[in-house]
């Protein structure tokens, strides 16, 4: 079974703390206000996995004030979790970081820049709404567990990125891509035009991080899509099929504020070298058209993508736990395909329209996954269908 860590101060929703049982062990390295909910950072396989991180005060004096204090005090609780485990802020690979307002960018990187002053994690930087009134910023991370040889990578060619993360960090036998835009390689400028020129530009970065670790597209495994504009979906989604023909990665496509305005979209992405490489799909379900998979099963990890609560009838209009219910149904059923359970799942991502629905969302999965939970992170963001209400993506490793 996995190892989960339990502590206050991820999902800020006020619900019922988690218990553990089993060869499952518990922690609370961080303290946290009381009416922050508990959620698990998951260590599984190769990785350790935190949920949203927000920057609560440990001795319980809810939130400081201003993006600045908010974005030290979360990375010190990631920094406290890390220490738990045995290892530090070095050990991560891979951060996602979630503002409310994109003028806050530069803020947080100045204070983000003082936690990883050399060799940076792979990040991706998105404007969302966050579930905790005053929270201003949310961190999800990934870090290699002790033992795991992590290395920087970057390509021939491309400069050095000037904000703080890294283009690529291989992990093992895992790549992870930094969210990606269209930036010229040599110069690090914006690269301008429309969704089209965009993409090809961002999926060419892509391709130079993976020829650097000495793979190719066929090794990608998953994939986040963030788009600026969701009207430049289908456009998008034309470039990206002629980058991933055969097997695309699984993937999630939702609209987040990119910080940089010229920018139509940005790409992060995670690469597995292994030729167990398969695409999983549940018994009796039909493969989308747009170029995705829905699962990515390479030896004993599975990356599904992100779901969304469309059943045999459609979607339940307007009813955002019965999208959830059957979101994780048709999560599970693809699990089930690959010979895993929820059991076996690290990791979860919700993305949710209204981010007032994340209560009901996080009492669904608490309803239908055994606890500890997986590391859980919601935020707020427009999905692709007009329809849908959440789309969930995860992560799973058989042990």
């Amino acid at each position: 079974m996995r190892s989960a860590l339990l502590l206050l101060g991820t999902l800020p929703l006020g619900l019922a703390a988690l218990g553990g049982s089993g060869d499952t062990k518990t922690a609370n390295p961080v303290a946290a206000s009381p009416e922050l909910a508990r959620s698990a950072a998951v260590s599984s396989n190769d990785f350790f996995y935190t949920g949203g991180v927000i920057g609560s005060r440990p001795d319980g004096g809810g939130l400081p004030e201003g993006v600045e204090a908010q974005i030290r005090q979360a990375l010190e609780n990631v920094r406290g979790m890390l220490r738990a485990e045995g290892m530090d802020l070095s050990h991560v690979v891979r951060s996602n970081v979630f503002l409310t307002d994109t003028r806050h960018f530069q803020e947080m990187n100045a204070v983000y820049r003082t936690f990883f002053p050399e060799a940076p994690p792979t990040r991706a930087t998105v404007r969302a709404d966050l579930p905790l009134k005053g929270a201003l910023v949310q961190v999800a991370m990934v870090a290699a567990r002790p033992g795991v040889e992590r290395t920087v990578v970057t390509p021939r060619g491309m400069r050095t990125p000037d904000l703080p993360y890294s283009w690529g960090i291989l992990a093992g036998n895992t790549l992870f891509v930094a969210g990606a835009t269209s930036r010229n390689p040599e110069t690090y400028e914006p690269v301008g035009g429309d969704i089209a020129t965009q993409t090809r530009q961002v999926l060419h970065n892509v391709g130079a991080v993976l020829a650097g670790a000495g793979m190719d597209y066929q090794d990608v495994t998953s994939c986040n899509v963030f788009l600026d504009d969701p009207r430049d979906f289908s456009a998008m989604n034309e470039v990206y099929a002629t980058f991933f023909t055969a097997d695309p990665p699984a993937r999630a496509t939702v609209r987040a504020g990119l910080m940089n305005p010229l920018f139509r979209a940005e790409i992060q992405c995670v690469a597995v070298r292994g030729d167990s490489r398969k695409v999983v799909v549940a018994e009796g379900a039909v493969r989308s058209t747009s170029p995705f998979s829905p699962a990515i099963q390479v030896g004993a990890d599975l990356y599904l993508a992100g779901m969304v609560g469309r059943g045999p009838t459609g979607y339940a209009p307007g009813d955002v736990e019965a999208q959830t219910r059957q979101t994780l149904t048709n999560i599970q059923a693809t699990l089930y395909t690959a010979e895993m359970s929820f059991a076996d799942v690290s990791d979860i991502v919700a993305f949710v329209t209204d981010i007032r629905h994340a209560p009901a969302i996080e009492n669904v999965i608490r309803e239908l996954m055994p606890s500890p939970l997986p590391a859980l992170t919601i935020v707020g963001s427009q999905l692709m269908s007009p329809d849908a209400l959440v789309e969930i993506m995860m992560t799973a490793g058989r042990r």
